[in-house]
């Protein structure tokens, strides 16, 4: 049914010598304006509570008489109700209860217009409401219809108001935003649709709400409860991951992604909450940490709560709250998987803006809460929200989950060199740059603008060499890896070791050099490619060791996603002494180019052509090449051009018509595979912004 306009419902009985109420006008256009709602729903009024609103009653029967009918409008959230009287009155209203105020010159001969104010504590809900005409003798009783009431960052009294307009232009109404990925050496980004604006996307969120295991075991006191923001954070954390509850998506972390999405193939979170509401709340199919948060981030910023996706690089996953991560290397320089714990190259988790009243002063603004599955916390599979102060300040005992996440950024490193089952060398690393060495966020929506949390600044590229964050030492033997320039699939990787002897005497080394591939969070997979060597290195002298590892090597191991380890160990052949150094970085994609006809801003309902291409700029021929090119909300499916042989420096094209039906702004990818390659070799996406007519 049309919002703007609703038939009233009689729910006492007709009597047709009184005065009845027949339309209700919502005044929608006006409201959603007013309230920084525009384009969340077609089908309700969505408002943001402690705000007034307006709506014009519209009568049959006979004239509304003010004098001898009262009009008190009760409204409902399910079996909980509240009466407001509707009182004439010019004054600004109470934003801590419910109010309805006729103004002066709102009354005519067939209507009026009153307006409604929600506490600014109220609860975020769908909401019923209704009309009651009284006289001394007569009750008639209208149902008026529903709205929705959001958190109000915009009103100083709400715990999330936020006090700076571009803030909330960026982080309650931004549709789009950039994902960080890769690793601290080479960051790379990925465009991300938020899709508040989708149709569907807001009642998927307060559908979320409703089959939450809180509400579902106790209606009344989730409903109560839903007025704050630290709560809400709790409840739509656990949701966005189905591991205890009816919840929106199922991790998978392998590369087997059969009966579902490969995550890295999602450029949305409208399809995502769609596809989890058209299935009865199956979960979709598959997410990693960046979908997890970049869903919640939707989310929360629908509900009306500041919300921005962040990623940490050299993330620690403490398991057993140790503050320390464990890794271990056999003697010749390959990671083994004899850990529980682990240190992510990247891991993305959200920030929500909001005031902690539970805590004491100076925990307030932005809070970490991390929907991705990892450990329990209170029993459930949800983390946060934890206060970014109390990890800056490292007060470990603020709720929620403040010891993981302090982990995350600042645990200790360990690495064991073992042999035979016997650890023979042992370095630990305390220092920032190994965990949490980067903590950064969109801040504006201008390109390349970054938030940095912590003590250190984001490197900004590999440079002409890059080192690992520290060589290691032992008995006065150090050894530091260097990895040459930033690489780039289908060129060598160069690198170089740096071994000092700083003692007295000369010594007889052994070189071991391991080079792995591994996902963003797990442990390498088997060598690609390894080389030892025999070393003479002379009393107090700096030895640097040439490496070069031919692009053939890992071409066809390395994914478009792919990170490469490589970790060199040096040993004294008589002191059987041993130390280690390692560097783990990603390899930057070939390009593949998009070209919307007109620019990238497209007009809604009209299509555009696309021009998609990619170069084969490798020294080989590769054979079965698949182009495609898809985007939720411009295409439907995927479109795909295939081409028995790529030759070197021949260029492969894909043409497709997009048009969009919804406004907002969405995400067109491409990507590129070949029979050679296990999986995607490369992968481009563009912001496509939608323009009404």
């Amino acid at each position: 049914m049309d919002c703007m306009q609703q038939t009233a419902h009689n729910i006492s009985g007709t009597d047709n010598d009184h005065c009845h109420l027949r339309l209700v006008d919502f005044e929608v256009h006006e409201n959603h304006i007013s309230h920084e709602t525009q384009g969340l729903s077609k089908k309700h009024l969505v408002l943001r509570r402690g705000k007034p609103f307006k709506l014009t009653l519209r009568f049959r029967g006979r004239s509304w008489n003010p004098h001898s009918e009262g009009l008190v409008l009760e409204v409902w959230l399910g079996s909980l109700s509240e009466r407001i009287p509707v009182q004439f009155s010019d004054t600004w209203p109470n934003t801590q209860h419910w109010s309805a105020r006729i103004h002066p010159g709102s009354v005519h001969s067939e209507s009026v217009t009153v307006t409604i104010c929600s506490p600014v504590q109220s609860s975020v809900a769908l909401y019923n409401l209704l009309l009651h005409i009284e006289t001394r003798q007569t009750i008639r009783s209208f149902a008026v219809g529903s709205f929705v009431l959001l958190c109000n960052p915009w009103l100083k009294d709400d715990p999330v108001y936020m006090p700076h307009e571009a803030q909330l232009q960026e982080y309650i109404k931004s549709d789009y935003g950039l994902v960080f990925m890769g690793t601290n050496l080479n960051v790379c980004q990925r465009p991300w649709s938020f899709g508040q604006y989708e149709p569907g996307v807001l009642e998927a969120c307060l559908t979320l709400l409703e089959v939450s295991p809180q509400h579902l075991s106790d209606e009344n006191k989730d409903n109560i409860q839903r007025a704050d923001p630290v709560y809400l954070s709790r409840v739509v954390c656990a949701m966005v991951n189905c591991n205890d509850d009816l919840g929106i998506l199922h991790g998978k972390w392998q590369d087997d992604y059969e009966g579902g999405v490969n995550p890295t193939e999602w450029s949305g979170s409208a399809d995502i909450l769609r596809r989890w509401v058209s299935s009865n709340f199956s979960p979709v199919r598959y997410g990693q940490c960046w979908v997890f948060a970049s869903v919640l981030c939707t989310v929360m910023r629908v509900l009306g709560i500041p919300s921005r996706v962040v990623t940490v690089f050299n993330a620690g996953h403490d398991t057993n709250a140790s503050r320390t991560i464990e890794e271990f290397y056999s003697s010749t320089g390959e990671k083994l998987n004899l850990s529980k714990d682990s240190l992510w190259n990247f891991h993305v988790w959200v920030e929500c803006w909001m005031s902690r009243p539970d805590l004491s002063p100076g925990f307030d603004g932005w809070q970490v809460v991390d929907p991705t599955p990892q450990e329990k916390s209170a029993g459930i599979f949800c983390c946060g929200p934890c206060p970014v102060a109390a990890v800056q300040q490292r007060c470990l005992s603020a709720p929620y989950d403040t010891s993981f996440i302090f982990a995350s950024v600042d645990a200790d490193v360990i690495r064991f060199i073992v042999r035979n089952g016997v650890v023979v060398g042992r370095m630990v690393d305390s220092e920032l740059e190994e965990t949490g060495a980067t903590w950064i966020g969109r801040m504006t929506t201008q390109a390349g603008s970054l938030c940095v949390m912590g003590s250190t600044v984001m490197q900004n590229g590999l440079g002409e060499e890059a080192a690992s964050s520290q060589g290691q030492t032992s008995s006065g033997l150090e050894v530091s890896l260097y990895i040459k320039g930033k690489p780039s699939f289908g060129e060598s990787i160069g690198m170089s070791v740096k071994v000092t002897n700083n003692s007295s005497e000369p010594r007889v080394l052994v070189e071991h050099v391991d080079a792995q591939v591994k996902e963003y969070n797990s442990i390498p997979q088997g060598s690609f490619w390894k080389m030892h060597k025999e070393v003479h290195i002379l009393a107090h002298e700096a030895l640097t060791l040439q490496h070069t590892i031919p692009a053939s090597e890992y071409e066809s191991v390395l994914a478009a996603d792919g990170i490469v380890n490589i970790a060199v160990v040096i040993k004294d052949v008589r002191t059987k002494e041993r130390v280690l150094d390692s560097q783990e970085f990603n390899i930057s994609s070939p390009q593949i180019s998009i070209e919307i006809e007109g620019g990238d801003s497209i007009q809604i309902n009209k299509e555009h052509t696309v021009q998609v291409s990619f170069t084969n700029e490798l020294t080989k021929t590769l054979t079965g090449a698949v182009l495609t090119v898809e985007g939720s909300g411009l295409l439907k499916g995927k479109h795909e051009a295939r081409l028995a042989h790529l030759k070197q420096g021949e260029k492969m094209e894909n043409t497709v018509s997009i048009m969009a039906s919804s406004p907002g702004t969405k995400v067109l990818m491409a990507t590129f595979s070949h029979s050679s390659s296990p999986s995607v070799v490369s992968r481009s996406s563009i912001k496509v912004s939608i323009i009404e007519a």
